[in-house]
Parts: structure tokens; C-alpha cells; sequence
């Protein structure tokens, strides 16, 4: 034993400054390399290597429990089939209440001097529009090819000046759409164009109801002046609910639905949900959800926070989270709860703009559910109705943090819905514009062995360098730690060595 320690010392005597700045210069490369190795598989694949491969790899050896194996309580939930649907993660989507170029998107950049569109939202737009309002046989009217063409064009002037010329050939809706949604710089006048647009388009749409069976070139041109005559009567609707006659445009939405039941390409419910709510008609409201909160069908922000809202109507009147700390939710409670915990889990960046935790900017003309965008343009409209139910923002001020504990981690599966989408992010940055700070979820918080990496590396470069400067010092520091460190086992085997008998303890030295 007391050999062992003579030559143990002898060693660490031995030891000149050269060998410990060799020694902590090699540690501090190496633990520098697999930092840069950490933080490049971390960017590119958003986790760490070292964390997957001892989730992956050594976790199963230790006998530990895979986390994605499934719990009966998530599949036995109805909403969990929807993994099974071919879902396009980043499908972006029109927005069902997207302003006026013109008398409001464009008020607000005289204002302020800032672009509230992105130039991927406004190219996204023209191609919808190409989409909606052209078909094949534009050619054959004048006025129409001359839209044809104006759909296309990028300077906005360039549409306006080919709109008024379209229309000095005749009656065009199409043209008379253009210029209500970007010439005119108020609702009311917006209003009085789309009346135009309407007795054009109406014309169009009954001439060409009469010929769609003729040919296929007809039957296109149908679509089209159904899509434009749409398009117009919801732009209607629309601008009576900004100007105030909510009931007209209840009414002009509720026949528009039952005039043309299969174009849900539009989502007029969600802008006649926006009007019932503003009207306080929550029975209706409810009528409306009970038809579109459908499992086939999609989801969107507004159909879940609507129907959290309204159960949250039922209890936030009363609610005190002291109170239900004591007692326990009631029924009622609990089913608020859940519709909360449900819309978090849909879009969890909506709460943070309805508790004005995150300032709003106006919403794109395009959404991306589930996403930042979707959010701003949900919250932008329906935050008022959170505010008139007395009581909802303190209830999901409570509440809705609580869901995050119930999805699991790491999101490979969701609890109600499919997945949290990964590239949100992404398409939100293209989306929304530049001076707004996008939010993410899940946040991309630095792993654990990226950080002890880091440390590692730098408190290794500064030994090394200390070590340099001051070689003689450091070796004492060197050697008085190690003496430290081997002082419990030296007093350990002192203590072996009195107990055991000396005949014994020399067998075990020999073995």
C-alpha cells in the first residue's frame, strides 16, 4: 500500500508545467470539436447527438422505458385519429378575414411608413386570383384578357390603370374587384364598387349557368363566374360587418352558405362566427360549431377557441383559482378547461396575443394554421369577444400553460391533434413581416450537453493558458488538487489496512 502511494508521488513529482499545458490544451480541443459538432447537429436537426444517441441507444441497454410507446389514454381519444389523415404540414391558407389592400393595409403604411404584406404573401395572393378569376376563354372578351394580364402584373398602379381600362369596354366584375380592393381608400367606397362588381358578375354567372353543359370551355367559365360572384357577396358581407350593419351581414352570409353549400374553400362560417359573436348570439355561435367542429372536418384557430370560449362563458363569471384549488373543479369547470387545453394544444401562440402578453400587427392576407400567423390573425378580430365574457381572459390566463405538461415530449406524437408542424417557423418568417418577432413553439432551448460542452471547453483553454503563464504555480495547484482529490482514498485504505490482518492484507496486495 504505502508503495503504491511512494509511487504515486514520485509520478506526480515527475510531472514538469509542459505536460499539464499539453494536457489541458489537448482536453480543451477536444471538448472545442465536439462543441462545434454539438451546435452544428443541433441547428441542422434541432436536438443533440449525444442526447439521441443515449436516448436511442444506451437507455434501451440500461433497461429503460421507450417514450414513444403508446398510452392507452391518447389513443383512446376520438381527436387522436386525425394522425391517420394525410395532413400537409405547411399548406397555407387564405384568411378568411383578411383587410382591404387598399383602405387598410395601405392606410396603415402612409401611416406608419411600414410594409404590413410581405412580398410572398402578395405573390401568394396573385396567384389566387389568377386562380379564382381567369379561366381558358378569357381571350374570347376583351375585358377579361385584359385582367388576365392584370392578375399577373406586379406594380399595383400597373392592375389599377389596366382595371380602368377593362372597364371602358364594358362592365367587367373582375376589374370592378381589383380597384375595391386596392384603388379605393375607404370601406364605403370599397362597398359602393363591389355593388357594381355584383349587378356585372351577376349577369356573367346567369349567362353562363345557361351554357355550362354545352362544353368543357363553358363549364370552366361557370366556375370562374361562380367563384367571382362569391368571392364579391362575401367582400359585401364584410363590409357591412366594418361598417357596422353586423345583422345585414349575418343574413347576407347565412344565404350565401345556403346558395352555394360545397365552396368551403372560402370559410365563410368562420367570418359569420366572427359576426354572431359580435352580435352576442351564442346560441347560434353554437349551432355553427356543432356543424363545423366535426372530426372529418378541418380545424382552425377559431373553431377551437370559439368553442373554448363559449364553455368558458359558462364559469368564468365565478371563477377563482383559489376557490378551485380548495374544492376542485366542478364538471362545468373541467369541460372549460379542456376546451382550453384543446385550442392551446391547436395553436399554442394564441393565448400570449389574447392576454396582450405580445403586441399584434395586422394580419396577413395568408395563414398558416397552427402557426404565428394564424394566431395574429384570430386574435386580431376575436379579442374583443374574449374581452366582453367576463371573466374568459382570467380563466385562460390560469389555465392555458397547463396543456404544455399534457403533449409529450419530444412532440413525435400529439394528445388531441396530429403533431406540432416543424416548419412553421419557416413559413411564418415568409409570411409576416419583418419588424414582427415570430413566435415559436415548441422553443429551441440549447441541450444540456451542448452547454456542458462549452463549459468544459472554455474552462479547459483557461487552465491551459494559466498553466503557460504561470507553469511553476499552477503545478503546485496541480499537485496540492490531486493530493485532494486521492485524500479520501487514502484514508479509506489506512482504515482497511488497521482493520484487516497484516497476513491477510499481504495475500491481497499479492493478488
Amino acid at each position: 500500500m504505502f508503495g503504491t502511494e511512494s509511487s504515486l508521488s514520485m509520478f506526480l513529482n515527475t510531472l514538469t508545467p509542459k505536460f499539464y499545458v499539453a494536457l489541458t490544451g489537448t482536453s480543451s480541443l477536444i471538448s472545442g470539436l465536439i462543441l462545434i459538432f454539438e451546435w452544428w447537429y443541433f441547428r441542422k436537426y434541432g436536438t443533440s447527438f449525444i442526447e439521441q444517441v443515449s436516448v436511442s441507444h444506451l437507455r434501451p441497454l440500461l433497461g429503460g422505458v421507450d417514450s414513444t410507446s403508446p398510452s392507452s389514454s391518447s389513443t383512446s381519444n376520438g381527436e387522436a385519429d386525425s394522425t391517420r389523415q394525410s395532413v400537409s404540414e405547411c399548406k397555407v391558407w387564405r384568411n378568411p378575414l383578411n383587410l382591404f389592400r387598399g383602405a387598410e393595409y395601405n392606410r396603415y403604411t402612409w401611416v406608419t411608413g411600414r410594409e404590413p404584406l410581405t412580398y410572398y404573401d402578395m405573390n401568394l395572393s396573385a396567384q389566387d386570383h389568377q386562380t379564382f378569376f381567369t379561366c381558358d376563354s378569357d381571350h374570347l372578351r376583351p375585358a377579361d384578357a385584359i385582367m388576365q394580364k392584370a392578375w399577373r402584373e406586379r406594380n399595383p398602379q400597373a392592375r389599377i390603370s389596366a382595371a380602368h381600362e377593362a372597364l371602358e369596354l364594358e362592365d367587367c366584375a373582375t376589374a370592378y374587384i381589383l380597384l375595391a380592393e386596392e384603388e379605393a381608400t375607404t370601406i364605403m367606397e370599397a362597398e359602393r364598387l363591389f355593388k357594381q362588381a355584383l349587378k356585372a358578375g351577376e349577369g356573367c354567372y346567369r349567362r353562363s349557368q345557361q351554357l355550362q353543359h354545352h362544353s368543357t370551355q363553358y363549364e370552366a367559365q361557370h366556375r370562374r363566374d361562380t367563384n367571382v360572384l362569391v368571392y364579391i357577396k362575401r367582400r359585401l358581407a364584410m363590409c357591412s360587418r366594418k361598417l357596422g350593419r353586423t345583422r345585414e351581414a349575418v343574413k347576407m352570409m347565412r344565404d350565401l352558405m345556403k346558395e352555394f353549400p360545397l365552396l368551403s374553400m372560402f370559410n365563410i362560417h368562420e367570418n359569420l362566427l366572427e359576426s354572431l359573436l359580435e352580435l352576442q348570439n351564442y346560441a347560434d355561435v353554437q349551432a355553427v360549431l356543432a356543424k363545423y367542429d366535426d372530426i372529418s372536418l378541418p380545424k382552425s384557430a377559431t373553431i377551437c377557441y370559439t368553442a373554448a370560449l363559449l364553455k368558458a362563458r359558462a364559469v368564468s363569471d365565478k371563477f377563482s383559482p383559489e376557490a378551485a384549488s380548495r374544492r376542485g373543479l366542478s364538471t362545468a369547470e373541467m369541460n372549460a378547461v379542456e376546451a382550453i387545453h384543446r385550442a392551446v394544444e391547436f395553436n399554442p401562440h394564441v393565448p400570449k396575443y389574447l392576454l396582450e402578453m405580445k403586441s399584434l400587427i395586422l394580419p396577413p392576407e395568408h395563414i398558416l394554421k397552427r402557426g404565428d400567423s394564424e394566431a395574429i390573425a384570430y386574435a386580431f378580430f376575436h379579442l374583443q369577444h374574449w374581452k366582453r365574457v367576463e371573466g374568459a381572459l382570467n380563466l385562460l390566463h390560469c389555465t392555458w400553460e397547463g396543456t404544455f405538461r399534457m403533449i409529450p415530449y419530444p412532440l413525435e406524437k400529439g394528445h388531441l391533434f396530429y403533431p406540432y408542424p416543424i416548419c412553421t417557423e419557416t413559413a411564418d418568417r415568409e409570411l409576416l413581416p419583418m419588424f414582427h418577432e415570430v413566435s415559436v413553439y415548441p422553443k429551441k432551448e440549447l441541450p444540456f450537453f451542448i452547454l456542458f460542452t462549452a463549459g468544459l471547453c472554455s474552462f479547459t483553454a483557461m487552465l491551459a493558458l494559466l498553466t503557460h503563464q504561470f507553469p511553476e504555480l499552477m503545478g503546485v495547484f496541480a499537485k496540492a488538487f490531486l493530493s485532494t482529490l486521492f485524500a479520501p482514498l487514502n484514508f479509506i485504505m489506512e482504515k482497511v489496512e488497521s482493520i484487516l490482518p497484516s497476513s491477510l492484507w499481504h495475500q491481497l496486495t499479492r493478488i
